[in-house]
């Protein structure tokens, strides 16, 4: 019964997402019904207790990534530099590689360090004009930036800096370049095989005459300077995103150390408040990176930006909020029902596969789809079954570095259920519904998904590492 009540409540917020309701109502509404099924007691100290710590924690850990991203990409657009770079890219590779351009341009942030959500917020604006100019449909625009940012970038390419290729190593002592081999391979896996069907929605729609679409929301507004900046030009701000978040990331713990603490004056004493610096420092890097970039297109577009500068920043404000409450929701949400019996339920079924990668690749893959979150899902698999894991895997000759790597591909397959909080985020900053374009989201997903059988697969025909 316990195990019902939990699938009854994902399946609840799934439909309610779908339909296009709001999740920051619904998901508390989702979680608390499970509450109450399982013991009405609780309802109101997990409410408070549990599903409210974990949204504000989240909302004061990342609210300013989200603010700067969307003022970051909101001046991207209003300075013209989107539409200088998109007319460069048509010119370069033509308006029939489009998709292939924006998955490109994705992939180059998040690999550089740049957080998913940023890469949304600062692409999209580049997105829906190379899109319009091509005459490709709107709606193909989300499961193009769920290809680019969403899956080989963020888990599977050794080296990469996305949270998902970094949990892993703490639990296998390991590092973010495991598995480089198997890494590669199923990231080229799922670029092909995801461009592929991409690319086969795009000549469908153009079969039946559909353009890029009217009646749209959220539309980036038309440039309305005299004439485009030089694309170099252009482009700079986002290398400087890349450039300062690198550098940032290695200053930033030189600087501060493990730990930096601070009295602060107030009439009476105080306690000192500590900051651990080591779980700071990534956020801390991605904020700096941000404010380098918006004063960068401030600086180098100043009559365009400060002309709509306040008109803009709110629109970039309400969007901020909406996208981080969405997701908030979706944290506090999972961590309600992760403390459910019947999470517990399903995690130790898990552990009943016989073979240790295939058993590491379903657990972590579906604990994040039932929590919504790749990291989060990953990390409570991780936390209840990494010893078993590694034993297993010990006694099968499997290296570390394999585990690291299944583990970190299969967070990012089902984790984007239409409840996952990215999802929603993307979906509402682009102006589409999930019933517009879920669809080649949940298509993305299922390669991505498929990609970490074929790494398995391919290590047991190999050996490779």
């Amino acid at each position: 019964m316990s195990l019902l009540i939990v699938l009854a409540a994902l399946a609840f917020l799934m439909l309610v997402a779908y339909r296009g309701y709001s999740v920051i109502l619904f998901a508390p509404i989702a979680a608390l019904g499970a509450v109450l099924l399982t013991d009405p007691a609780l309802v109101a100290p997990m409410f408070t207790g549990l599903f409210m710590e974990k949204m504000v924690g989240f909302l004061k850990l990342y609210f300013p990534v989200f603010l700067l991203g969307a003022v970051f990409g909101k001046l991207i657009e209003i300075s013209g530099f989107s539409k200088s770079i998109v007319a460069a890219t048509i010119r370069v590779v033509g308006a029939q590689r489009a998709i292939f351009s924006i998955v490109l341009v994705c992939a180059v942030l998040t690999y550089g360090g740049v957080s998913l959500f940023v890469v949304v917020f600062a692409v999209y604006p580049f997105a829906a004009e190379l899109f319009r100019q091509s005459d490709i449909p709107k709606r193909l625009i989300p499961g193009t930036i769920a290809l680019g940012a969403f899956t080989f970038t963020m888990d599977a390419l050794p080296g990469t800096p996305q949270i998902q290729n970094i949990i892993p190593s703490s639990f296998f002592a390991t590092s973010g370049w495991a598995a480089p081999v198997l890494g590669i391979l199923g990231g080229i896996f799922i670029l092909i095989v995801g461009m592929t069907y991409l690319e086969s929605r795009r000549r469908k729609a153009a079969r039946a005459g559909e353009g890029y679409g009217d009646n749209l929301l959220n539309e980036p507004a038309p440039f309305a300077g005299e004439r485009l900046a030089h694309p170099l030009l252009a482009i700079l701000p986002l290398i400087l995103v890349g450039v300062a978040n690198f550098l940032f990331t290695r200053w930033i713990p030189e600087l501060y150390g493990e730990t930096q603490s601070f009295v602060p004056s107030v009439i009476g004493s105080a306690e000192p408040i500590v900051q651990n610096v080591s779980r700071l420092a990534a956020i801390w890097a991605v904020l700096g990176a941000l404010l380098v970039g918006i004063l960068s297109v401030i600086a180098l577009a100043w009559r365009p930006v400060i002309a709509s500068f306040a008109e803009g920043t709110k629109n970039a404000i309400g969007g901020a909020l909406l996208a981080s409450m969405n997701t908030a929701s979706e944290y506090g949400f999972g961590a309600v029902i992760a403390a459910l019996p019947g999470f517990l339920a399903v995690a130790t079924a898990l552990q009943a596969i016989p073979n240790p990668l295939v058993n590491e690749a379903i657990s972590v893959t579906a604990l994040a789809g039932i929590t919504g979150s790749a990291s989060g899902g990953m990390s409570i698999a991780l936390a209840a079954m990494a010893d078993s894991f590694i034993a297993n895997a010990n006694a099968a000759g499997i290296p570390m570095e394999v585990l690291h790597r299944v583990a970190a591909m299969a967070s990012g397959g089902m984790d984007t259920l239409p409840h996952n909080g990215a999802v929603i985020t993307l979906l509402a900053v682009t102006g589409l519904s999930h019933r517009q374009s879920y669809r080649d989201i949940f298509a993305i997903t299922i390669i991505k998904t498929l990609s970490v059988f074929v790494v398995i697969s391919l290590f047991y025909l190999t050996g490779w590492v």
